[in-house]
């Protein structure tokens, strides 16, 4: 397994060594699927329309390869979908449930975080649902609208016992998925969907974990420290390039890969080194992830600050169709947001 927390680990495309393979996060993501399913025997695969492969194709020729009887389709009801999870999970299986768009979440959490998360406390320890990976495909992806394009992570944060992913590329998506489904935690593993396709890369074809809770130093630099999660780490790499190229500004960019836990110590050492940090993500600015990120920044890292911490967000509206290029916090928000607390 790749770094340890506190340790801002550095990614190669693909870790395990040996042959690697090109593919775009959506392949990567089936190949994990694919590993899971072969090398653990107790493993199910089970959702919306999973079983001819699913609306993004995630899970295409896997029941073909493993049987109906261990990749299958549920009724279209995902509180049904989280509790029957947690009903594999606590009689020892690996059940790795999909909810179809992350929006139609929440239905389910009322099983996700009343019950799968409080599993083994309230049990004292005796029983536990670690056996449950919930994949949710995510995020802007240029004509969802309202109801295809939410970024829904913080609620589940807020929730003591669960683990929450989002990876940003697909060598990272294929070993943080693996790492989540053998983990002895519920994890919810949130997937970019605009990266679906979009993010290409050589990935190892064999087995290989990434580290939970270990965030990566995407880029080192000396002036900024530019802090995110899927989709908007690509967006933070070309604000770090153009910051340079237009501002003779050093960006450091960390993607923080896991959410709950999140990985304290690299962020903290990264803002006491270059003394100005910003947050960015595309959920909504209040009460978004990013708001624990700045408050625990400007909690530990205060007398290295040399201005504000700044958040670059998705806006406090309900996700818009026609107008999504004004919400999300694109390229040139963000660089704003460098040439601000440069000049603070």
């Amino acid at each position: 397994r790749n770094g340890k927390r506190g340790e801002g680990t550095r990614r190669l495309a693909g870790t395990a060594g040996g042959e690697t393979k090109k593919m775009n996060l959506v392949q990567a993501v089936n190949n994990a699927l694919y590993l899971a399913l072969e090398t653990d025997p107790k493993a199910i695969i089970f959702g919306e329309d999973v079983g001819f492969g699913g609306v993004f194709r995630a899970t295409v020729d896997l029941q073909e390869r493993f049987g109906k009887h261990r990749v299958f389709n549920t009724p279209l009801c995902e509180q049904g979908i989280a509790g029957f999870g947690i009903g594999v999970a606590a009689e020892g299986g690996t059940a790795i449930a999909e909810i179809q768009f992350a929006d139609y979440i929440y239905p389910a959490i009322d099983q996700i975080c009343n019950e799968a998360a409080k599993y083994r406390f309230r049990s004292g320890g005796q029983f536990d649902v670690g056996g449950l990976t919930i994949r949710a495909p995510c995020g802007a992806v240029g004509h969802g609208g309202l109801y295809h394009s939410q970024s829904p992570e913080a609620y589940l944060t807020h929730t003591p016992g669960l683990v929450v992913v989002v990876p940003r590329s697909p060598a990272q998506a294929k070993g943080l998925l693996l790492a989540s489904i053998r983990r002895k935690d519920p994890v919810v593993f949130f997937e970019p969907k605009a990266l679906y396709r979009s993010a290409v890369e050589e990935v190892a074809v064999g087995d290989y974990e990434v580290a939970l809770e270990a965030a990566e130093v995407v880029e080192e630099g000396s002036d900024v420290t530019l802090i995110g999660y899927g989709a908007q780490v690509g967006v933070l790499r070309q604000v770090c390039a153009l910051a340079k190229q237009e501002l003779s500004v050093s960006c450091e960019i960390i993607d923080l890969q896991t959410l709950l836990p999140w990985d304290r110590e690299t962020v903290f050492a990264s803002v006491r080194k270059t003394g100005r940090c910003i947050v960015s993500h595309e959920a909504p600015v209040t009460c978004g992830f990013g708001a624990e990120v700045v408050a625990s920044v400007q909690q530990h890292c205060f007398l290295h600050l040399e201005a504000p911490v700044t958040r670059v967000c998705g806006l406090d509206t309900p996700f818009p169709l026609a107008h999504e290029k004004l919400y999300v916090p694109d390229v040139t928000r963000c660089l704003d947001a460098v040439k601000h607390v440069t000049s603070f």
